[in-house]
């Protein structure tokens, strides 16, 4: 009997189980294929949860930020040539992600002022590695 693969979705809701916040729970389930340490990752990802840890940007979203700039940088070599086409996408993400929750502030996801859940964590990971997704096939 074969392997059963897991999707990506799959991978980061069971990293948010698991106990990744939000951020870490997206962009580790593409370390592998991008060929990042997952450990490394981790630790760098650690403080973008809980919205950057003020219920600011939604983790899952910077998770998914973070996924663009790896693949849209041109590195140091190209300092300063990508970075305005990375925040050219960056934006664009930002708004898909707005238009499918909306919102992209963790207080306002979560209904903190309102009393209003527009989206829980784990429909924020699913829908930030969906557009991750979409972003690396449609680069």
């Amino acid at each position: 009997m074969g392997v059963i693969s897991m999707t990506k979705k799959e991978i980061a809701l069971e990293n948010h189980k698991k106990g990744y916040n939000c951020s870490q729970a997206v962009i580790c389930a593409f370390c592998k294929d991008l060929g990042i340490s997952e450990k490394e990752m981790f630790k760098i990802s650690e403080g973008f949860g809980l919205g950057m840890g003020v219920m600011d940007t939604c983790g899952a979203l910077t998770g998914l930020f973070m996924l663009i700039g790896l693949e849209n940088s041109g590195g140091i070599e190209s300092a300063g040539k990508t970075k305005a086409d990375t925040y050219k996408k960056v934006k664009a993400y930002a708004e898909k992600f707005r238009e499918i929750n909306g919102s992209v502030y963790c207080r306002e996801l979560k209904g903190v002022e309102t009393g209003e859940i527009l989206a829980p964590c784990s429909k924020c990971i699913a829908d930030a590695v969906a557009l991750a997704e979409e972003f690396f096939e449609y680069k």
